[in-house]
């Protein structure tokens, strides 16, 4: 990196996932913004002929005169060339294909087990964990080997087991993990504020909150805009709305795989009196399964749609033909924030900026005081140069702590079943898994279990296959 004035040249990007046909399109408009920053942005995948479509497509963003960051984009054929001299590592990747998600998501329901995403928690999250932690294994290596000084940005799913995953192999690294949920619910404090105090075009950044949790299982003790607590607002408006719930004014809920209409949020803090900061979809999935995830009908009850993974099939497709239309001229990308924070965070750790945002790492400065310190916990931290400094979020209230637990637990399970390919681990994270819990006898976990595993073996290392 080259530092002149009041800007930082010749940064390097390697891209982890670089054929990404979304998440890299949004990366390369938010870099387009930001001119403050230039450099080469080296774009890796498995798919080469996708890695290359994004060059394409990214120097096509560089070329437009809006344009004010200026960036070379480059496919790599291996690992070794994107990373040898990296500066940042970004990782988004989707270990396997739709085939194995399929079974992550749908194998369970014929044991009356329902999950609304399937890459977090639950059965689904766990057999993902088990395919991508031998990626994650992998590219940590190649990162101490190739470029041990470079912060690494990951977005992949599972993300609290993924930078576990990360600092497990490679303790020194400069690992964290970006989500965007947060922000979601903070987008929700400022349309409550708008509504009350009847004011327009209110940011979310300008909602102050205190975060603390594990990824998409996190939670606000402390919301703030312009010195007003928002917990009397917040609970006054969910007095008015528990059962209509709140919705984006900018998109029906019913027309998206990936919305609900927050009545699950309304409901946890009626229940613990703490926001609940993620969307409903993740929520459901870590809490007992009675409540909320019973039954399809109960599911529905609540507003909240399964994202199936036929619907993701269908819409794979689609960013696929935009990818060709984009590549061929047929269609331009549109330079407009995209409301994700990893490009300022950057910046901020460049020395171009000092920021306060929500991060994945490890719980090693005690930032929850009542978790354990090998786990990655969600919080605000301060980003600065080359530096992130946690901030202290206290202890969540116990009765949520109880909550987060099991979730903390599989965790470690998972991590060392992965990296041991110890079945019985797996199956004790299963029955240890408040969707499943006091639900499935030992014999029908087993049974799920070998299933499960069955239908992801191409993506497993090979002594799994001895396993089932």
């Amino acid at each position: 990196m080259q530092y002149t004035k009041d800007k930082v040249e010749e940064i390097k990007i390697a891209y982890i996932g670089g054929g990404s046909r979304g998440w890299a399109w949004t990366f390369m408009t938010d870099l387009a913004i930001e001119e403050q920053m230039s450099g080469t942005l080296a774009l890796y995948d498995i798919d080469f002929d996708s890695a290359k479509k994004n060059e394409i497509i990214g120097n096509k963003i560089t070329a437009m005169p809006e344009a004010k960051g200026k960036w070379d984009y480059i496919a790599t054929k291996t690992i070794e060339e994107a990373l040898t001299g990296a500066d940042f590592v970004v990782i988004s990747i989707l270990p396997g294909t739709f085939d194995e998600m399929h079974s992550d998501v749908h194998a369970p329901e014929k044991y009356g087990v329902y999950q609304t995403v399937g890459d977090t928690v639950g059965p689904g999250g766990m057999i993902r964990n088990l395919r991508t932690i031998p990626m994650f294994v992998e590219i940590a290596e190649a990162i101490k080997k190739y470029c041990p000084k470079a912060w690494i940005v990951n977005y992949t799913n599972p993300m609290s087991v993924c930078v576990r995953t990360l600092y497990h192999v490679f303790p020194e690294i400069k690992a964290f993990g970006c989500c965007h949920e947060v922000f979601g619910t903070q987008k929700i404090l400022a349309s409550i504020v708008e509504e009350k105090f009847n004011l327009e075009n209110v940011d979310r950044s300008e909602i102050f909150t205190n975060v603390l949790g594990i990824n998409h299982f996190t939670w606000l003790d402390y919301a703030s805009y312009k010195g007003i607590d928002l917990f009397p607002i917040y609970q006054e408006f969910i007095d008015n709305h528990l059962v209509d719930g709140f919705v984006d004014n900018t998109e029906h809920w019913a027309n998206s795989s990936f919305s609900s209409k927050n009545r699950v949020k309304f409901d946890l803090f009626q229940q613990y009196g703490v926001i609940a900061a993620a969307g409903d979809r993740h929520l459901v999935e870590f809490m007992p399964g009675e409540r909320y995830l019973k039954n399809p009908e109960i599911i529905k009850s609540w507003d909240v749609e399964i994202t199936t993974v036929d619907w993701r099939k269908g819409d794979l497709k689609e960013r696929i033909a935009k990818s060709d239309r984009l590549v061929n001229g047929e269609e331009a990308v549109k330079i407009e924030p995209s409301g994700e924070e990893g490009i300022l965070l950057i910046k901020a750790l460049c020395g171009l900026a000092r920021m306060v945002s929500n991060v994945n790492i490890l719980n090693t400065s005690q930032q929850i005081a009542n978790f354990p310190a090998d786990a990655v916990v969600e919080t605000n931290a301060i980003f600065e140069k080359d530096a992130i400094r946690p901030i202290f979020a206290g202890k969540l209230p116990e009765a949520v702590a109880r909550l987060e637990e099991p979730h903390v637990q599989n965790q470690a399970y998972i991590l060392e079943a992965a990296t041991t390919y110890n079945k019985e681990l797996v199956v004790r994270a299963f029955l240890n898994e408040p969707a499943i819990k006091n639900r499935l006898t030992q014999a029908e976990v087993v049974d799920l279990v070998d299933e499960m595993i069955k239908n992801t073996l191409d993506y497993l290392p090979k002594r799994w296959a001895e396993q089932v």
